[in-house]
């Protein structure tokens, strides 16, 4: 039996609901080999929850890519927190260097909870060594923003113009992702291919326990382009997935609930 294989570079999330661990539950779920190469460790005050940034060393982050790129391989591949420009820089040279194909770009800018920039520059280093080139970018409003260089996006027309600069910055596809700020009671993405605007839009789940959804929804379509979907498949696909996700979120501890990965399995069951 062939089993897909998926990659993703991101940091650890230590409480669980976001980051690696998030990735590679939704992996599972979708039944794709889930492999990793960590950047960063991310650990929580207990008391106040304020986070804990600890970047991983750059000659492991590249040991790391090595074990993954040059001895396995994968069928698509993610990236989430990248720790530092030099990651970022390190990063994109392997993907060059090998010629890399699916490659869904999150661009993870700050902790959930937190509302400032972890590091500004990699924002810039994303724009120039990542975004081109890329099969897909997924940003929340807030980082297309930062991407698009627009300001705050608050209408329909202002997520379709900051999608179209990302794009003529090189992505193939770009997702952006609303959990109802721009319409009341909807969770609206948007798809766009460089000539199209498709919508993909649901009821919001009213909760706060949304922790990791970022990068459960960007895993869930990496995992659907690695078993073969186009981007649109496996966006149409990942949109399902996540709101069952979020519908199931439940609270971890007195700061945070995540989403609940399973949900969709034990739906079904």
């Amino acid at each position: 039996m062939t089993v897909p294989k998926t990659l993703t570079i991101a940091g650890s999330d230590t409480s669980g609901g976001a980051g690696i661990q998030a990735d590679l539950k939704t992996f599972q779920e979708f039944g794709v080999y889930g492999m990793t190469v960590l950047t960063t460790i991310v650990a929580m005050a207990p008391r106040t929850w304020d986070h804990l940034v600890y970047p991983v060393a750059l000659d492991v982050v590249e040991a790391q890519l090595k074990t993954v790129l040059e001895g396995i391989g994968f069928d698509a591949m993610k990236t989430g927190m990248l720790g530092s420009v030099e990651i970022i820089e390190l990063v994109a040279g392997y993907l060059k260097k090998h010629d890399l194909k699916r490659i869904v770009i999150d661009p993870v800018m700050v902790c959930k909870g937190t509302d400032e920039v972890l590091q500004p520059e990699n924002t810039e280093a994303m724009l120039d060594l990542l975004i081109p080139g890329a099969d897909l970018v997924t940003p929340n409003l807030f980082e297309a923003s930062q991407l698009a260089k627009t300001g705050p996006i608050r209408s329909v027309e202002q997520m379709q113009e900051a999608a179209a600069i990302i794009h003529e910055r090189g992505a193939k596809h770009v997702l952006i992702k609303d959990r109802g700020k721009i319409k009341e009671g909807k969770a609206m993405d948007l798809l766009y291919d460089g000539k199209n605007f498709e919508w993909f839009e649901t009821d919001s789940v009213n909760t706060s326990f949304t922790h990791g959804a970022g990068c459960t929804s960007s895993a869930a379509v990496t995992a659907g382009l690695a078993q073969g979907l186009s981007v649109r498949e496996a966006v149409e696909q990942a949109k399902q997935f996540i709101t069952q996700a979020i519908a199931g979120g439940f609270r971890l501890n007195e700061f945070v609930g995540p989403t609940l990965h399973a949900a969709h399995r034990l739906q079904q069951s």
